[in-house]
């Protein structure tokens, strides 16, 4: 009956609780309030709003199921509404615009059906418990009752689960008392960003280790500590590494390795950028919104103070982006548009790595009018991890329609991928972003390039493993050997990829370590 089966539903969707006979609380006070009004435009309305009350409460369950498999994180209706509409977006780029809007119809079609459905039946009951009179009202009475006792008793399943249910007031207050407990934490955060320590610094030899070097921060989609573990399959990513550090090592590039923690897992990469760009703890929504509404100085806006033409490359965004000048000092943004790829979009990440690092060559690196401090995204890696583009020869890249053939060739994401598949697909992928990477080091050596490599965040569960922490890889290469002296104190790893005891620092805590490092007369 779905008077009763209803408010069972968002327990149902909670590992923890599961699918099991249980007495809805929600189900007996309806039932209370219909009857005890006669039957007319209140009653109607009452159970309606039980309808609307429990398909909510199914619905932010299942959004934080979706979460926590994902991010890593329960669904906070406050903050993630932007999350949401971000993996409507990469849904409709693995399986079209067309598909991915019937999909979301259908599924605001059937939140509706289900809220006249339930709300029918609750009407149906209380006609029924009001037509059999006392013994109706007794049987509720009896249910209601029946509902105290064992929750006083704390009678339980096998399993563990409570008989006696309140599933969807559990939801819905859950969700309001985490909304009202972050409001003290959002003030906190808000009130942190104002003391800032680079706000007051004497500005005169800040950077002056990384005068005339072109710094460049590269974000690698998805680039956690998991794809270094050299555990099947990632050991193809350890493969490929090893062998572009030997050749890059043959020609006087020098690495250094650690693991920063990430703010974010899974997901929600903006959170990673603005943390180690701006040196403050960015894990919600909210906080980055705060963010960058603020004063904080990031090293973009840093670097552009010092002199270097300020650039970010991006073949996510989509769409303006004022907050790139306003907050982050960016004196030019190459965007999707900018990028102008003529090729096949490989699904999310329409532009496949190796070609952004060429536009970046072409409409940046190889200018001599001043240094440059770029921050690149690199996609390739993103979820869902296919179709996967692989490399080309340099010159062939053109306007990126040489990649036409291997779209034709690559394999599509199955609707029901195994464990298995996933992970190996995010092998592939995260093998073609840092060979992409690591190629362009090779092809152009840069002769006063620093590069910073680093993830944004872990992969999900299915990939990392339900044990995984926080961390991603970081690491620092370029061919002075000064750039190492400078971190010497840091005691990271040599080499260009970390070792599983590498130091571990919080992502938050880069910018202010970056900065003092390469200060002063060295």
């Amino acid at each position: 009956m779905a008077v009763f089966g209803a408010p069972l539903i968002a327990g149902a969707l909670d590992p923890g609780t599961g699918l099991a006979l249980r007495l809805p609380v929600e189900t007996i006070l309806v039932l209370l309030i219909a009857v005890a009004v006669p039957d007319g435009v209140i009653r109607r309305v009452v159970a309606y709003a039980f309808g609307a009350v429990t398909v909510a409460a199914a619905l932010v369950a299942l959004l934080d199921l979706s979460f926590r498999g994902t991010i890593d994180r329960g669904f906070a209706a406050t903050e993630d509404w932007r999350a949401v509409i971000n993996a409507y977006k990469v849904v409709q780029d693995v399986v079209g615009p067309i598909t991915a809007a019937l999909a979301a119809v259908v599924v605001i079609a059937l939140a509706v059906a289900a809220v006249a459905v339930v709300g029918r039946c609750v009407l149906r009951c209380a006609r029924t418990v009001s037509r059999v009179g006392a013994r109706g009202r007794m049987a509720v009475a009896a249910a209601a009752t029946a509902w105290v006792i064992l929750s006083v008793v704390g009678a339980q399943h096998p399993s563990g689960t409570s008989v006696a249910s309140a599933d969807v007031t559990t939801t819905l207050v859950g969700e309001a008392v985490q909304a009202a407990e972050s409001i003290p934490e959002q003030e906190a955060f808000e009130q942190a960003l104002q003391d800032d320590t680079l706000a007051g610094a004497p500005s005169g030899e800040l950077l002056a280790g990384l005068r005339g070097k072109d710094v460049v921060i590269a974000f690698v989609e998805s680039y956690g500590e998991v794809a270094v573990s050299g555990a099947e399959p990632m050991a193809g990513i350890t493969q490929v590494i090893d062998d572009s550090a030997a050749r890059l090592t043959a020609e006087a590039y020098l690495a250094q390795s650690a693991f920063l923690t990430s703010p974010t897992f899974g997901g929600v990469s903006w959170l990673a950028h603005g943390t180690l760009q701006s040196g403050a703890w960015v894990d919600t929504q909210q906080k980055y919104d705060a963010l960058i509404s603020s004063e904080r100085m990031t090293l973009s806006r840093l670097f552009g103070e010092r002199g270097w033409r300020t650039v970010t490359v991006n073949p996510a965004h989509t769409e303006p982006w004022p907050e790139g000048e306003a907050f982050y000092g960016f004196d030019r943004m190459l965007d999707e548009q900018q990028l102008a790829f003529d090729g096949p979009a490989f699904g999310f990440a329409r532009v496949p790595d190796q070609f952004t690092w060429q536009r970046f060559v072409d409409e940046e690196l190889s200018r001599d009018d001043a240094a440059i401090m770029a921050e690149v995204s690199l996609v390739s890696s993103h979820t869902p991890w296919t179709p996967t583009p692989r490399l080309v020869p340099w010159s062939d890249l053109g306007d990126g329609s040489v990649f036409a053939d291997q779209l034709d060739d690559a394999a599509a994401a199955s609707f029901w991928p195994d464990e298995q598949r996933i992970r190996a697909d995010y092998a592939d992928a995260m093998q073609y972003s840092l060979g992409a990477t690591l190629s362009f080091v090779e092809a152009y050596d840069p002769a006063d390039l620093v590069l910073v490599l680093v993830g944004d965040h872990q992969p999900s569960r299915v990939v990392s493993g339900p044990d995984a922490d926080n961390d991603v890889p970081i690491t620092i290469m370029s061919k002075d050997p000064a750039v190492f002296e400078r971190i010497e104190a840091w005691g990271w790893d040599a080499g260009f990829r970390p070792s599983a005891d590498a130091p571990a620092w919080r992502m938050d805590a880069f910018r202010d370590r970056f900065v003092d490092a390469f200060s002063g007369a060295g």
